[in-house]
């Protein structure tokens, strides 16, 4: 479960973490009423809950309420890769002297929470994360011991923190590692962390994701899960019965088995390439569901390729080439569609696919290979 940053921020200021004043409009006229209270300059900022939102127009300031108006009718209903803005959060805009990352996350390889600290926060946090590791600075936390003072010192000191600010980051580094630990949060991020002109640190974004396995205990959090903070195709497909992340590649995947799924998505890494999606049609699926998984996939403007992956076990391989020739049939296929059958009749499943669009593959490593390069041309 994923909160847009007005809920995320309504629990920072809730546990004491600084945070703009601001609340959120819904039209045009709400946006001028709340920066006629703020007063000055302010931030109108589209409420979706994904990243990249200032890249793509969906944050905005304005000098005073009429340019409020003006910033908030541009933003209300625009696009935001794939989420429809019905919303903005206006707050006051501060005077911004420097800019930090902070989060804490679960690091599943080492089965423990990890801090994460850069000096250089911002949009293209993800960039200098790739680009220049060692301004991106991490600490494992022991779960016996727990965050202590001098990990918050550790971390500040090696991102190059300024001193003067180290009791500010420790008391939000307490706050925020409580968040992750009562909420069952496996994100909690605060990018930016921001050095005010007048020295204070504060919160000027924030990003939250619960455990949906946690959301019995989390009623509260449970209430504020809505099917408009997921991404439309996301709704779609849950209507469906189908497992559906979006994710920010070109290459759609379909495949039977969570596992084999991720084994999927980071072999489409490793020959160059970027996944648009996550999607599980599980063990047994039958014609129908992969017409329906095959639809919603197709229905991403961002795929420019399709790789089908299915190892058949309970899944029979002509049950799912039945499928693919259902949706051929109906559906006017723009994109390069390859497929990899493996196991359970599968050569019966080969056959029927023989002399139509379809890319047949023969092994894994090939199909993934042979998807990005149709995406790529």
């Amino acid at each position: 479960m994923k909160l847009i940053e007005s809920q995320a921020k309504a629990i920072f200021a809730e546990t004491g973490i600084p945070v703009p004043p601001g609340r959120i409009a819904r039209t045009p006229d709400e946006a001028r009423a709340i920066a006629q209270e703020i007063g000055g300059r302010v931030a109108v900022k589209a409420q979706v809950p994904i990243g990249g939102r200032g890249k793509a127009g969906g944050i905005k300031l304005a000098a005073g309420p009429d340019e409020a108006y003006e910033v908030a009718r541009q933003i209300l209903g625009m696009d935001v890769r794939g989420y429809p803005v019905e919303r903005v959060l206006v707050e006051q805009a501060g005077s911004i002297e420097q800019e930090y990352y902070l989060s804490i996350t679960v690091d599943r390889d080492r089965q423990a929470h990890v801090f994460i600290l850069s000096s250089a926060g911002g949009m293209d946090i993800e960039e200098i994360a790739a680009q220049h590791p060692e301004k991106v600075v991490k600490l494992w936390l022991d779960a016996g011991l727990g965050l202590r003072d001098f990990h918050i010192r550790d971390l500040a000191v090696r991102a190059g923190v300024p001193a003067e600010l180290f009791p500010q980051l420790a008391a939000i580094a307490r706050r925020i590692y409580e968040i992750a630990r009562s909420r069952d949060a496996s994100l909690v991020e605060i990018n930016p962390l921001a050095r005010l002109s007048d020295g204070r640190l504060v919160a000027l974004d924030g990003k939250m994701e619960i455990d949906d396995n946690a959301l019995f205990r989390q009623k509260a959090l449970a209430e504020l899960k809505e099917a408009e903070g997921d991404h439309p195709l996301e709704v779609e497909a849950r209507k469906r019965g189908l497992q559906y992340v979006k994710l920010d590649g070109y290459v759609g995947v379909i495949g039977n088995g969570a596992g084999l799924v991720m084994t999927t998505l980071d072999m489409i890494q490793r020959s160059g390439g970027k996944a648009a999606n996550f999607l599980d049609i599980g063990g047994g699926a039958r014609a129908e569901v992969v017409r329906n998984a095959l639809e919603v996939v197709l229905s991403d403007p961002d795929v420019k390729s399709v790789l089908i992956n299915v190892f058949g076990g309970i899944t029979r391989c002509d049950e799912v080439a039945r499928g693919l020739l259902a949706v051929m049939d109906s559906m006017d296929i723009r994109v390069p569609v390859v497929v990899r059958l493996a196991g359970t009749r599968e050569e019966e499943g080969r056959k029927l696919l023989e002399g139509t669009a379809l890319t047949p593959a023969a092994t894994f490593q090939e199909a993934a290979q042979k998807a990005v390069a149709a995406a790529q041309r």
